[in-house]
C-alpha cells in the first residue's frame, strides 16, 4: 500500500510546483528555491550530525523557538537543521539558525525525494513537532537507521478519526517512529489508538514562549494615549470577519447604552493568513468602515488619520503578535466562530489578554479547557455573543483585573514544557 501511496505522491508533484507558483504570487516566500521541495539543493553534501528539526508552519516555528534554546543548553555545539512547509514558518526560522545551521524546506513525501534529503544532510536525529507526520520520511528513515522522534503531538479527536479511515497508511507511520511525547493525556490516548507508542506527557512547548519584551513595552507606551479600550480579532479567519461585520452593523443600529455600544471600544483585527489582508480590507471597505493599517503607523495607532468612530484598526505586519495583544483589553479567538477548530490562544494569555472563544475549538481542546477553568478565557455560543460579552468585559469594573491576572497565572503553571521535552531526547543528541 506504501508503493501505491508513493505513486501517487509522485504523480502530484506537476500540481505542487504549480500550486507553488500561485501561492508565490501571493507570498513571494513560496517561491524561493522550490527545487529543495523535491530533494535538489544547492549546498554542498555536508559530513552530517545534524539535529533535524521539522516545524511545518509559523505556530510550530515558534514552538522551536524555545525547544531549540532548551536543546542547545543540554547538547551545546548541536548543529539544527531546520526544516518548514510554509513561507511564514521558514521567515521565522530565520531568526533561529545559529552559525553551523541549515535552513531548507521539508522534502516531498516521496521515497527518492526523501531519500535525496537524508543523503544530503545526514541527519541523527528528527524531531517533527505537533503534527506534520509523512509516511515515506517514516519509512526512509527507518531505512536508514534514524530515529525519527514527535515531540509536542498532539491529536484532535477529528484528526485521529479521519486517520483510522486511513490506517493501513497511517498506523505503519505511527508504528514507526522511535518516541513519541505528547502535549496531553487525552492526545496520548488518541496517538495511542493510531498505534505510537507514546513515551511520556510532558505539556505543550508553547507555555514556555516568552512574549517580545520589546513589543509589549511599546503598546504600553502607545496604550497610554488612548481614549477607548481596544478589542482585537485574533487570527480571524476566511467567513469569519463577515460573521463580526454582521455583528457590529446590527449592534450599531441598535438603540444601546454608550457603554454597550460598538463604538464603546476601538476594534482591531488580525487576520491568520497574510495573503488574505488585501481581501479583508477590502470586505471592512465595503461595509462601510475606514481602516487604519499598522503598516501606516509611525509613533502608534494615533499617528494614522482616521475617523474614530468609523474606524477599524487592521494588523498587516508580521511577527507582532505581542503588540497587538499588549494593545488589547480581550481578543476574540479566530477560527472558532466557524467549524475550524480555533486558533492558539496561549500566546494571548502570556500578554495578559483575556480570550473570548466560539464554540469550535478542537484543535486546542486541552488548552481552551484549561484557559476556560482558570478564568483566562470565556466560552460564548457565537459571534453575536462574543461582541456583546467583549463590550462588558472591558468596561473596566472589578473583573477585568481578574481576569487580566487569571491569564498570567494560567501561563505561569503551565511551564516547564520545553525543559522536560529537551532532556528526554538528550540520549539523540550526543555524537556518536
Amino acid at each position: 500500500m506504501l508503493h501505491i501511496y508513493s505513486a501517487v505522491m509522485w504523480a502530484l508533484q506537476p500540481l505542487l510546483r504549480r500550486k507553488l507558483q500561485r501561492r508565490g504570487r501571493e507570498e513571494t516566500g513560496y517561491l524561493q528555491a522550490i527545487e529543495e521541495r523535491f530533494g535538489y539543493y544547492s549546498q554542498p553534501a555536508t559530513e552530517g550530525g545534524y539535529v533535524w528539526v521539522h516545524a511545518v508552519s509559523l505556530g510550530e516555528t515558534r514552538a522551536a523557538a524555545v525547544l531549540l534554546q532548551a536543546l542547545r543548553v543540554a547538547q551545546p555545539g548541536i548543529r539544527i537543521l531546520l526544516t518548514h512547509g510554509t513561507a511564514t514558518g521558514r521567515a521565522q526560522g530565520v531568526s533561529l539558525l545559529q552559525d553551523g545551521d541549515l535552513q531548507v524546506w521539508q522534502p516531498w513525501d516521496t521515497p527518492v525525494a526523501v531519500q535525496r534529503f537524508l543523503t544530503q544532510f545526514k541527519p541523527r536525529v528528527g524531531i517533527i513537532l505537533e503534527t506534520e507526520l509523512w509516511p515515506n520520511w517514516v519509512a526512509q528513515c527507518n531505512k536508514a537507521h534514524m530515529p525519527l522522534v514527535l515531540v509536542n503531538a498532539r491529536m484532535s479527536e477529528k484528526s485521529m478519526h479521519q486517520a483510522q479511515r486511513l490506517s493501513w497508511l497511517s498506523r505503519p507511520a505511527y508504528q514507526g517512529l522511535s518516541v513519541v511525547l505528547a502535549q496531553t493525556q487525552a492526545d496520548a490516548e488518541r496517538l495511542q489508538a493510531l498505534g505510537a507508542k507514546v513515551d511520556a506527557v510532558l505539556g505543550n512547548l508553547k507555555f514556555d514562549a516568552k512574549p517580545d519584551a520589546t513589543q509589549l513595552a511599546t503598546a504600553l507606551v502607545w496604550k497610554q494615549t488612548l481614549k477607548r479600550p481596544v478589542v482585537l480579532f485574533t487570527s480571524s479567519r476566511e467567513g469569519e470577519e463577515a460573521m463580526w461585520l454582521d455583528t457590529l452593523q446590527a449592534l450599531k443600529d441598535a438603540p444601546l447604552d454608550k457603554h454597550e455600544h460598538i463604538n464603546a471600544v476601538q476594534w482591531l483585527v488580525v487576520p491568520r493568513h497574510p495573503q488574505r489582508f488585501d481581501e479583508v480590507v477590502s470586505l471592512i471597505e465595503a461595509r462601510g468602515w475606514k481602516v487604519s493599517r499598522r503598516s501606516q503607523w509611525t509613533d502608534g495607532p494615533d499617528s494614522a488619520p482616521h475617523d474614530a468612530d468609523n474606524t477599524i484598526w487592521f494588523g498587516d505586519s508580521l511577527g507582532e503578535m505581542a503588540l497587538y495583544y499588549g494593545l488589547s483589553d480581550a481578543a476574540l479567538l479566530g477560527g472558532s466562530f466557524a467549524p475550524l477548530g480555533g486558533q492558539n490562544l496561549i500566546e494571548a494569555t502570556a500578554c495578559g489578554c483575556p480570550v473570548i472563544m466560539g464554540p469550535h475549538t478542537f484543535n486546542f481542546t486541552e488548552a481552551a479547557q484549561l484557559a476556560e477553568e482558570a478564568g483566562a478565557a470565556l466560552r460564548v455560543d457565537d459571534m453575536a455573543q462574543a461582541v456583546t460579552t467583549a463590550l462588558q468585559m472591558v468596561r473596566f469594573g472589578p473583573d477585568e483585573n481578574a481576569h487580566v491576572q487569571a491569564c498570567m497565572t494560567f501561563s505561569q503553571a503551565h511551564r516547564g514544557a520545553a525543559q522536560r521535552t529537551a532532556m528526554a531526547l538528550v540520549p539523540y543528541l550526543k555524537t556518536n
